[in-house]
């Protein structure tokens, strides 16, 4: 089974690095696999809401200029996603969530039902928003949110910083083992068991 961890960094090997590289140590103690993938540093387009990724069914952003389609491709071959992702005030970095919203939306079908977790790293404060906004999408795509013994938060200011906070560290170890119990109790299937799914029915407001 294997764990796709999604560094929303622009910093390759910051703060968000080192609490996800801990987390894939401890998976691999658990005998899980895991691939930590990079958003990079380079501009990265919003979702356009022109909706072709579903009118033309490609499963991927009609967009193929940037590193989204790139992430979305590897869903189908992983069976659970973590994201990391630095606090900028008070949110996660933007161009995460433009990758996870294109993602998410173009190529639901292999992402869906497979657990799902959120870390949030930060200097100070916004963690907890940055938390909240991350955990959003898995909810509407019936992903289990894996928890921890607390918030998925690590505190960090300077490069390295996020490996003195000591209760953070335990706190991504903790993370991985629960993730890990959680692929191990499900054999790595998306929901199992998991009752039938109604008709989604769809209201606005305003009509």
């Amino acid at each position: 089974m294997k764990v796709l961890l999604l560094n929303g960094s622009p910093h390759k090997q910051g703060n968000t690095a080192i609490a996800l590289e801990e987390v894939a140590r401890q998976l691999a103690t658990e005998d899980i696999d895991s691939e930590i993938v990079w958003i990079g540093n380079k501009p990265v387009r919003g979702c356009t809401a022109c909706r072709q990724c579903l009118t033309k069914g490609l499963g991927r952003c009609v967009f193929d200029d940037d590193i989204c389609n790139s992430i979305s491709a590897r869903f189908k071959d992983v069976d659970a996603i973590i994201i990391g992702s630095p606090v900028y005030y008070g949110q996660p970095n933007g161009a995460l969530l433009a990758i996870v919203q294109r993602a998410f939306y173009s190529n639901s079908a292999n992402i869906a039902g497979k657990p799902a977790a959120a870390i949030a790293v930060c200097r100070r404060g916004g963690a907890t928003a940055t938390f909240e906004a991350l955990n959003m999408p898995f909810q509407m795509l019936n992903m289990p949110v894996v928890t921890s013994q607390y918030w998925n938060i690590v505190y960090g200011h300077s490069v390295g910083q996020a490996s003195l906070d000591i209760e953070g560290m335990q706190t991504m170890r903790t993370l991985a083992r629960n993730m890990a119990w959680l692929l191990k109790c499900t054999n790595g299937k998306p929901a199992p068991g998991r009752a039938a799914e109604e008709p989604w029915e769809c209201m606005n407001f305003i009509r």
